[in-house]
């Protein structure tokens, strides 16, 4: 296929490169000139615009920091959906956005006789480079079935949430709980170290009981105990703090918006701001165990 991709960021890049890999013809385009080069090198093709980028394309996909750009990039004159109308190619946006921004755009394609996808990721930079992410995924069943192949050359678990909008509801709701469980585990080991107990075989009962959990078993926060968590790297990313804040935000957004009680989340929330304002944004979000444990000394 003939794939326009917008947004060559930390995610971007590796996932346009695994379609590249996959055999598709990939042309991208990012306000960052490093980041094409790189695709580039990866095999893909380069574009002056993004505009340009998705002409003639099967699929356009977009990986974009926030609602607003990508209502930007869609919505505007001479922006791909207005652009692309006449080729009718397959919309699909990777970004983690608002359902509202979501389901405003998807109905903005619909218009034009366009089918779109809201297909959020979860599975971080590493999930990026392995094609091993999970999507979920929004919006008509026949648009899923168009769309899944291509989705399936950069990740390994593809779930159709619902119409349009419900994959940006899913993430909003997974990274809200991960946000809450990180926290926690942040604070069991914390108040073990206090009573003297040694993280490593902490790990290695909780990981077998009850308290398990992937942020204990697989993303530790304690230093020295998953050798290849961000933990062990000096909370290098993996998922910015800053990331998981703007996606703890996107839930309570969404809860205040349905009168649904979320006090843990707006705790959660409360730190993660902390953690940003401290300077550690673009640390991996773990490194909220480094705030806390500071805050008891």
């Amino acid at each position: 296929m003939k794939i326009g991709f917008i947004g060559l960021g930390n995610m971007g890049l590796p996932m346009a490169a695994n379609l590249v890999k996959a055999g598709h013809s990939v042309t991208g385009y990012d306000l960052n000139a490093a980041a094409m080069t790189a695709l580039t090198q990866a095999g893909g093709q380069v574009a002056a615009s993004a505009g340009e980028a998705v002409k003639g394309a099967n699929v356009v996909i977009t990986m974009l920091p926030a609602g607003e750009h990508v209502r930007q990039v869609y919505l505007n004159q001479g922006g791909l959906i207005d652009v692309t109308k006449g080729q009718k190619p397959l919309l699909i946006d990777c970004s983690t956005i608002d359902v509202d921004s979501a389901r405003a755009v998807e109905a903005e394609a619909r218009k034009a006789g366009l089918a779109m996808l809201d297909a959020p990721v979860s599975g971080g930079t590493a999930g990026a480079q392995n094609g091993t992410l999970t999507f979920m995924v929004g919006g008509s069943a026949e648009a899923f079935e168009a769309g899944k192949p291509v989705l399936e050359a950069m990740g390994k678990n593809i779930f159709h949430a619902g119409d349009a909008g419900a994959g940006q509801a899913v993430k909003i709701c997974n990274n809200m709980m991960l946000a809450i469980n990180m926290v926690g585990v942040a604070e069991g080991f914390i108040l073990a170290q206090k009573l003297g107990l040694d993280w490593q075989k902490l790990h290695a009962i909780c990981a077998t009981a009850t308290s398990n959990s992937w942020a204990l078993s697989n993303y530790c926060p304690a230093p020295g105990t998953v050798a290849t968590a961000p933990s062990a790297r000096d909370y290098a990313p993996g998922f910015m703090a800053q990331l998981m804040l703007k996606d703890v935000k996107l839930s309570q957004a969404a809860a205040e918006a349905t009168g649904s009680p979320t006090p843990l989340a707006a705790q959660a929330m409360s730190f993660y701001q902390a953690v940003c304002d401290a300077g550690d944004g673009a640390k991996d979000f773990s490194v909220v165990f480094r705030w806390l444990a500071g805050q008891g000394r």
